[in-house]
Parts: structure tokens; C-alpha cells; sequence
């Protein structure tokens, strides 16, 4: 072998070692980096489930709230209890709630249905009923959740004033978030008569809306 050829291996060795050494690098950085970007994840989660709100009914031993609507109307709501009242040309709704989170809750809107809609998805956002003023419920402590219709030309308005004078049970989808505005969510609850004309609440679902619900993932 002359000199020259031993060279060429010579050079052609070192930079099969060269390139070798760089592909390692690179893939050695790159796990890296998804080993940061998962761990920044993780905490970023980790965060948010410190600030996270979640909204269930009140407990029956929870004390009584009073609750004032724009008119002056004032009603007594129990723990674990509801309140639906149709008078005049005013339809008064209220459910005591109870946040189980860990963050600040603040409700936005309300859909509202004359039935028992249990095993539905909730409805679009756009048919959502903004509320008058936002309600904050702060992380362990009870509040409450409040609605009205007052426009009897309106189909909402017959269909809760019937379903009140029928005694039937109603479903009501609340949405809120935490105190930024994100980590939205909806809680579904249901107002069901109880004896002596009194209401009960209950929660039966909940729906994650700015990140993915892993309930709803059937491939994971």
C-alpha cells in the first residue's frame, strides 16, 4: 500500500469517526431536549392543577345561602339543595355548589335544558347564556350558581316554567374557569324534585375544555 491510499483511509477514517461522534451528539441533544420539553410540561401541569377549580354540589349539612336577583327577588338555597320558581313573568333558578378544586372559580355562563340530558354532550359554546355579573367561589368553600328567564315570548322561558309547574327534572351546564380566564371547564348538574315542593342538585359530569380530557381519549 503507498503512502497516498494510506492517507485517503486515513482521512476517510476520521471522518466516518467525526460524522459518528455528531450524529451521537445530535441524537444524544435531542432526547435531551424532549426530556426538558416533557419535564416543562409536567410542571406546567403541575402548576395548573394547583390553581384548577371543580365544581360539585353542596353538601346537605352545607348552611343556607341567601341569593338576590336584579330585581330584588331574595331566596333561601340549601346545602345540597336548588331553587326553581316561576312567578310573574320571571323564571328564578339557583343551585348551591360547592368548589372541591384547588383554584379560584369563576362562573361565565349557563346552558339550560327542560330535561334529563345526562348521557348528552354539552352544548355549543355559542348557545351558552353569558351570566349578568361573574361568580367567584373560592377552593373548599361552598357558593352558588344563579339564572333567570324573563322574556315569556321566549322558548326557554315556556320550557323551564313548564317544567317547574310539572315537577320534571332540568339540566343545567355551567362553565367557568380559574381567575386568568383559562382552564375552562363545564360541570353538569341536574335540579330534581324533592318533597314538600323542594329541589335537590346533583352533579353528574364534567368536561375539560383547554386541554385534553383524557376520559374522552378512548385510544389512550
Amino acid at each position: 500500500m503507498d503512502w497516498a491510499t494510506a492517507s485517503e483511509l486515513v482521512a476517510a477514517g476520521g471522518t466516518l469517526v467525526l460524522a459518528g461522534a455528531t450524529f451521537a451528539a445530535v441524537r444524544s441533544a435531542n432526547r435531551a431536549a424532549r426530556i426538558a420539553e416533557r419535564s416543562l410540561l409536567v410542571a406546567e401541569r403541575s402548576l395548573l392543577a394547583g390553581e384548577r377549580p371543580l365544581l360539585n354540589a353542596s353538601r346537605v349539612e352545607d348552611r343556607p345561602q341567601r341569593v338576590v336577583f336584579r330585581d330584588a327577588r331574595w331566596f333561601e338555597v340549601p346545602g345540597g339543595g336548588a331553587i326553581a320558581e316561576a312567578e310573574g313573568e320571571a323564571v328564578y333558578l339557583i343551585i348551591s355548589v360547592r368548589n372541591a378544586g384547588t383554584g379560584l372559580a369563576v362562573l361565565h355562563s349557563w346552558h339550560f335544558e327542560p330535561e334529563d340530558a345526562w348521557t348528552e354532550d354539552h352544548a355549543p359554546l355559542n348557545t351558552f347564556t353569558r351570566l349578568t355579573r361573574d361568580l367567584y367561589i373560592a377552593p373548599g368553600d361552598i357558593g352558588f350558581w344563579q339564572g333567570t328567564f324573563r322574556d315569556p315570548t321566549t322558548s326557554q322561558y315556556r320550557d323551564a316554567r313548564r317544567a317547574i309547574e310539572s315537577r320534571a327534572e332540568m339540566t343545567v351546564d355551567v362553565l367557568y374557569g380559574d381567575f386568568e380566564g383559562g382552564q375552562r371547564s363545564i360541570s353538569r348538574f341536574a335540579i330534581w324534585p324533592h318533597e314538600k315542593g323542594r329541589w335537590l342538585a346533583t352533579v353528574g359530569r364534567h368536561w375539560v375544555l383547554d386541554s385534553v380530557d383524557v376520559r374522552n381519549d378512548m385510544s389512550t
